[in-house]
């Protein structure tokens, strides 16, 4: 409870902070590109649900064209379609998600956590309603993540973000972190369910014994 309430936050912040100053000359030189080589804004800013389903602006680097229509990743046939040259490079590599240190700075979010989603995912936040997967902040990267992003059920997702929360702990923080950065490095950010979910019952375990 101590970890949840005061070192994640904590450890949130003295990572963020040094993180936005040491990228901010590189932030600046996409947010240029982006604005050189397709037409609208430079970042993508929606409304997204954090902690306790308390809606907040999410902070993305615009990586798609401006006729996208509004919906969830999962409902596009061919979500390709709407993705601009470089949107694509920045989207494979993770880069269109770091704005989000400024939401982690401000308190929106965490490194680690339930993904924010939108109202086009309504079904998800619904079911973490029921199974409190809502009481934390959301994250950058997630249990849900490491195990298949888009291509989960709408259960699936609900059920990844409950099984995170009841487990959250510092080691489970770091063993996501580290499948975070391999699955950027892969860029397909799809992992065998048994590698993380045995290390979360043994976590589990350890706690119990």
């Amino acid at each position: 409870m101590f970890y949840r309430k005061v070192v994640k936050r904590l450890l949130d912040l003295l990572l963020a902070i040094p993180m936005l100053i040491i990228l901010l000359i590189p932030l600046i030189i996409v947010g240029i590109i982006i604005k050189l080589t397709s037409e609208g804004p430079v970042l993508f800013i929606q409304q997204r649900y954090g902690r306790n389903s308390k809606p907040f602006a999410l902070y993305k680097f615009r990586s798609m064209t401006n006729k996208a229509p509004v919906k969830a990743n999962s409902e596009f046939e061919d979500i390709t379609s709407y993705v601009t040259n470089f949107g694509m490079f920045i989207r494979k590599t993770s880069v269109d998600e770091l704005p989000q240190l400024w939401n982690i700075i401000k308190g929106d979010m965490s490194f680690i956590g339930p993904r924010p989603l939108a109202e086009t995912d309504k079904e998800v936040l619904l079911l973490r309603k029921q199974n409190g997967a809502d009481q934390v902040l959301p994250g950058i990267s997630g249990l849900a993540q490491v195990n298949g992003r888009n291509n989960l059920s709408d259960e699936d997702k609900a059920a990844y973000d409950a099984k995170y929360v009841a487990h959250l702990s510092f080691k489970v923080d770091m063993l996501l972190t580290v499948e975070t950065f391999v699955s950027v490095l892969r860029r397909d950010g799809v992992f065998k369910e048994t590698v993380i979910d045995d290390e979360i019952d043994l976590v589990n375990n350890e706690k119990k014994s």
